[in-house]
């Protein structure tokens, strides 16, 4: 049976199968229809066009009435960190009090605490309080997400992590319902203590226990690192994502957060498929990217929680680099995944228009984690990921309303959640 719903208000994101991913002055568009509908059979987009067009095949066609409704794709988010152990209140007074994140980290704060917690923490419990997050980041329109390990810092915890994650991906949502997830590995996310004096003994560490056995259990799609001063330095980065290679593992780095170290350029030299926070950006970073596929994250969320500058997406923009924004969801500088959150923060913080934000968090966001083929836009083919919004009358609508979620319905594979 095919389910057409029909009198759209408007139907956003149209796109050819053809278009991966936008930029420049592409981004400014978003191409849409309105009085339209949309036709899904098995889960998947079959049809769509304006109401005049619609042929209805009697005895197969279910009809939905959805007027005065406006559809979407749903969120990608690309960078997130869902799975942890224990939220991290005290330091949010420490920092309103006056503490940086890295005093906060330097004394044992910050991802150690983290870790620290998780150790004692059995992988049932961590799945359970990890699904009730997905499953609420889901309500307010996410369809698809990348998650990370990083708060393991030992064989054990890592591997504990990632085995979650997995245990994630097979999880049914809603019977016969998968959510498209994919799983990084970030065992280079901070030093851990019993390797404070000897930070290259724990990237070796990394290199030669920990990705043969991450490998082995097929846990990770993609290699993470944190490069940061105080963390790990661009060589040791490289380091790890030419281990990760010959694993298979792709790359999708923390780079540029608090400083310039020289990190973009490398990563764009091993293929990054994204290069995460970007909040410092010098002009050599903005022609590395501009003469690559990686595409440019943006986490406006974390700024925001930690008083940081905002990415200067207009400059990646400007210079035709792929910008995607992700929620950087995490105990510590971002306790939301709430990507319509992220979505007023790029238009009033970032100067984004809604067009531009919303390529970010569909299109790119999906690019930026591989599953353009598949989600990011209302394409024949594509997975029936959807959002159904109600109340307002166009695009702007969504961020305008900063303080509440205007989605009325969120639809994964052509089933409502």
């Amino acid at each position: 049976m095919t389910t057409v719903y029909t009198n759209i208000k408007e139907l956003f994101q149209i796109r050819d199968a053809s278009i991966k991913r936008v930029i420049g002055s592409q981004m400014k568009e978003c191409p849409s229809i309105k009085n339209a509908f949309i036709k899904i059979k098995d889960g998947v987009i079959e049809d769509f066009g304006i109401m005049s067009d619609l042929v209805v095949v009697e005895n197969q066609d279910q009809i939905v009435d959805v007027q005065n409704t406006i559809v979407t794709p749903g969120y990608v988010d690309s960078h997130t960190h869902l799975v942890f152990a224990a939220t991290r209140e005290k330091e949010f007074e420490d920092r309103i009090n006056g503490l940086t994140y890295e005093q906060i980290a330097a004394r044992g704060g910050g991802i150690l605490n983290s870790a620290a917690r998780l150790q004692n923490m059995s992988e049932d419990e961590l799945y359970e309080q990890a699904l009730i997050r997905l499953k609420e980041v889901v309500k307010t329109g996410t369809t698809s997400i990348e998650i990370k390990s990083g708060y393991g810092l030992s064989m054990e915890g890592e591997l504990k992590m990632l085995r979650v994650i997995k245990r994630l991906k097979e999880t049914e949502l809603s019977p016969g319902v998968f959510m498209s997830i994919k799983a990084t590995f970030l065992g280079a996310h901070a030093v851990p203590l019993n390797y404070k004096d000897n930070k290259q003994g724990y990237v070796d560490f990394i290199i030669a226990e920990m990705l043969p056995k991450v490998a082995s259990e097929n846990l990770a799609d993609y290699i993470d690192v944190f490069c940061e001063k105080n963390y790990f330095s661009v060589s040791q980065m490289v380091q790890i994502l030419e281990a990760g290679a010959k694993y298979g593992l792709k790359a999708k780095v923390h780079v540029n957060q608090f400083n310039a170290l020289g990190a973009i350029e490398k990563a764009v030299e091993h293929n990054a498929i994204s290069v995460d926070h970007l909040e410092v950006l010098e002009d050599e970073d903005l022609i590395s990217l501009s003469n690559s596929n990686t595409i440019a994250t943006a986490l406006p969320s974390c700024s925001f929680f930690l008083g940081l500058d905002y990415t200067p997406v207009h400059d990646l923009m400007d210079k035709d680099i792929a910008v995607a924004l992700a929620s950087d969801y995490n105990p510590g500088s971002t306790p939301s995944g709430n990507l319509n959150f992220v979505f007023s923060l790029a238009c009033i913080k970032m100067k984004m228009t809604p067009q531009q934000a919303f390529n970010a968090l569909t299109i790119n966001a999906a690019a930026a984690v591989e599953l353009d083929e598949s989600v990011g836009s209302i394409t024949k083919g594509k997975r029936a990921d959807l959002l159904f919004f109600k109340n307002i009358d166009d695009l702007a609508g969504i961020p305008y309303n900063f303080g509440t979620s205007q989605i009325d319905k969120v639809m994964i594979s052509g089933t409502f959640m």
